[in-house]
């Protein structure tokens, strides 16, 4: 027997790690098939990798936030289970890599000690919550957005509305108008606003609906100016409700909520949200603000610190310190390279934001990191010291600060090399061009694939991998794309697809694009103006020559960081899932969700418990409809087929229709008469079904 069945205190934990253990269990007695245990380790943070055998672990951290106490848990466990390497996405995750599988439930045991988890970091279900890394310190923002952020993450993790869904679902919040989370490419981004009504002063949200990016990027939506904050996880419950409901299953590059609003309108999103509200769990849900966690008691006793080289600790002030709102306060900024830091350097940044800061650092979406509540007097010390570990690069935040997702490194999706294409231009960066360590106009984001991980889309200059074929051979290639990027207060702008290159010629690509900027543009023009201002077919025609393959040599066919030629290789990807379709499989499921529909009422988890039995009886349905070969695209389909082929036809018998029986959600209150009776009602049409079911292969056979 584990350790961790008796060091966990949180039962729900303890029952998630040990569920894990006896899926793995029974996953390797042929019990469940790759297919039916995918969806379910996915929604614990385990994700396939692109070697045979491992697997990558992706830890959840909502808005980025860790202390000391956490980052040392993460390092201990990334040296036991890992290789040392931890891996910030742009997710404000990390990412650790090559664990094996029979060790996961004893790696998230470890974690939960420290209140770190793992569930829902990936699969179909609501993904890490994002955040400004500065909220709570930004001179500029309304309120500190940091508790609402970390109130939506608590009230959605293992809710069952969003266990299941189509696809993931991406929320954020943006500390200012400049909104730097990002609200326009989410499923749902927030951004702070005040308003005054009355001589009142109230704080709310102006909400952004349907952005996304991927293979079709897509500008959010405004659904409301101004959202009181009462107000926005009763919206987001209604939301997910319908998304789950309405939202495409079986099309995966259909299945996110910027098709379903695509499809059905905003104006109709709307009502159905407005037809969820008599079935939510609260009307109203007021979030408590917390107490600063800066420390009242300034150090006075500063260590020593002696700076030998006073223009590089000038330079990096310039670049990666900033003035906190809280006087007296800075905060800094580490560029970490392509995300990627040891665990060893990682527990002496825990040590120093112990002792010397507010104990706390946030991940950034840049894959960077920021501390904060550094006090002016130790400036000197911490440069001293982040120097000592390489943290103290100049250009946090800036050209130099290239994002990119692994690609090809351990993705199965990859395509091409995005971490080696952006090792180079980080390089020509450094060596040629010096002076954009300190230019925050223009960012460069490379993705292994058209999937848009490292955010290509967004950037002023993007890449995304793919390849080109040269008579028989293929040559790793990525797509350049110009012009894109943050506009604010939930708008933006996405790249244009200028030209396509291979691989080999992306720094001489960076090299034209900048010295065609610097030669041309006038003082105060920005690198977006001066594209838009040119158009794309300008650029083409000077990326053009790069794209001929008429004479090429046989290093072309090699891709960065590689010896042999390229060979396109591209597995299945798991960045949402799938849950298998076998009928026998989602019955099984039917009685889960019945057994969590049961220990929800016991709990007196009223809002809990009807939805499970909601997802029970859709389940129940699936499965009968599967067994007539009868698609089930959406859960709404489900409802309205299941009615046709078998209500209607008399196969099967009910006291009202099928829609009459499952809606009854969207008409009663989330009370306790209503979620017994409904639980019954999950009950008896599973055992009908089953019943039927089993009478009608006793007749087969």
């Amino acid at each position: 027997m584990l350790s961790f069945r008796t060091e966990i205190e949180n039962p729900l934990v303890q029952k998630d790690i040990i569920d894990l253990e006896q899926k793995i269990h029974l996953h390797k007695n042929g019990k469940i098939d790759e297919d039916g245990f995918r969806s379910l380790r996915l929604a614990r943070g385990i994700y396939g990798q692109r070697q045979e055998g491992v697997q990558m672990i992706r830890i959840k951290l909502p808005f980025g936030k860790l202390n000391s106490e956490q980052l040392h848990r993460i390092a201990d466990v990334s040296d036991e289970y890992s290789t040392g390497r931890l891996h910030i996405t742009t997710r404000q995750d990390i990412q650790i890599h090559y664990v094996s599988l029979d060790r996961t439930p004893e790696l998230w045991a470890e974690l939960e000690k420290s209140d770190i988890t793992l569930r829902e970091a990936c699969g179909n279900a609501v993904r890490n919550i994002t955040a400004s890394e500065t909220a709570g310190i930004d001179p500029e923002e309304p309120f500190d957005v940091s508790a609402y952020a970390d109130a939506v993450f608590k009230f959605f993790l293992r809710n069952p509305i969003c266990q299941e869904l189509g696809r993931k679902f991406k929320i954020s919040f943006s500390s200012s108008d400049q909104d730097s989370a990002l609200s326009f490419i989410h499923d749902l981004g927030f951004i702070a606003k005040l308003k005054i009504t009355d001589g009142i002063e109230k704080k709310g949200f102006k909400v952004m609906i349907a952005g996304g990016l991927g293979a079709q990027p897509r500008q959010a939506d405004v659904l409301f100016d101004f959202l009181e904050t009462d107000k926005i996880i009763p919206f987001i419950e209604s939301s997910l409700r319908v998304f789950d409901r309405y939202g495409e299953r079986n099309r995966r590059a259909k299945a996110r909520l910027k098709h379903l609003i695509q499809n059905i309108g905003l104006d109709q999103f709307i009502r159905y949200v407005q037809e969820e509200k008599r079935a939510l769990s609260a009307q109203s849900i007021k979030i408590d603000i917390p107490v600063s966690s800066q420390k009242n008691e300034e150090i006075r006793e500063f260590p020593k610190a002696q700076i030998k080289d006073e223009l590089a600790y000038t330079n990096w002030k310039k670049s990666n310190v900033y003035t906190q709102k809280q006087q007296g306060y800075f905060a800094i900024g580490i560029k970490v390279r392509l995300g990627d830091f040891y665990t060893d350097k990682a527990r002496i940044l825990a040590d120093l934001i112990r002792d010397y800061a507010q104990d706390e650092l946030r991940l950034t979406i840049s894959q960077g990191i920021l501390i904060r509540g550094v006090q002016e007097a130790l400036l000197p010390f911490f440069y001293q010291k982040l120097n000592e570990l390489g943290f103290a690069d100049i250009g946090y935040g800036s050209t130099l600060d290239i994002t990119s997702c692994p690609g090809t490194d351990t993705c199965n999706l990859g395509i091409a090399s995005s971490t080696g294409l952006a090792r180079e231009l980080e390089n020509t960066l450094r060596n040629e061009f010096p002076a954009y360590a300190y230019n925050k106009d223009i960012s460069i984001k490379l993705s292994g694939c058209m999937n848009a991980c490292g955010q290509h889309s967004i950037a002023q200059i993007g890449f995304y991998g793919m390849s080109i074929k040269k008579g028989a051979l293929v040559i790793p290639a990525f797509q350049v794309l110009l012009g894109g990027g943050t506009l604010g207060n939930g708008k933006g702008r996405f790249a244009d697809k200028v030209i396509k290159i291979p691989s080999k010629k992306g720094p001489e690509a960076l090299r034209l694009i900048i010295h065609d900027y610097e030669d041309n543009k006038t003082d105060t023009m920005s690198f977006t103006d001066y594209y838009l201002e040119k158009e794309k077919v300008h650029f083409y025609n000077l990326l053009k020559p790069l794209a001929d393959l008429s004479e090429v040599d046989k290093d072309i066919f090699i891709d960065w960081g590689h010896s042999e030629s390229y060979i396109k290789a591209i597995g299945v990807g798991e960045c949402a899932g799938v849950v298998i379709d076998l009928v026998s499989t989602l019955l099984f499921e039917t009685e889960e969700k019945l057994e969590n529909a049961k220990l929800s009422l016991e709990a007196k988890k009223w809002s809990d418990s009807i939805y499970h039995s909601y997802a029970s009886i859709i389940n129940t349905a699936k499965a009968v409809l599967i067994g007539e070969n009868i698609k089930t695209n959406t859960q709404a389909g489900i409802v309205k087929d299941f009615d046709q082929y078998f209500i209607k036809s008399g196969l099967i018998n009910l006291e009202s229709s099928f829609s009459e029986l499952i809606y009854q959600i969207k008409s009663n209150k989330a009370d306790e008469a209503f979620s017994k009776q409904y639980f019954n009602d999950a009950q008896k049409f599973y055992k009908l079904v089953d019943n039927l079911r089993t009478n009608a292969l006793n007749n087969e056979s």
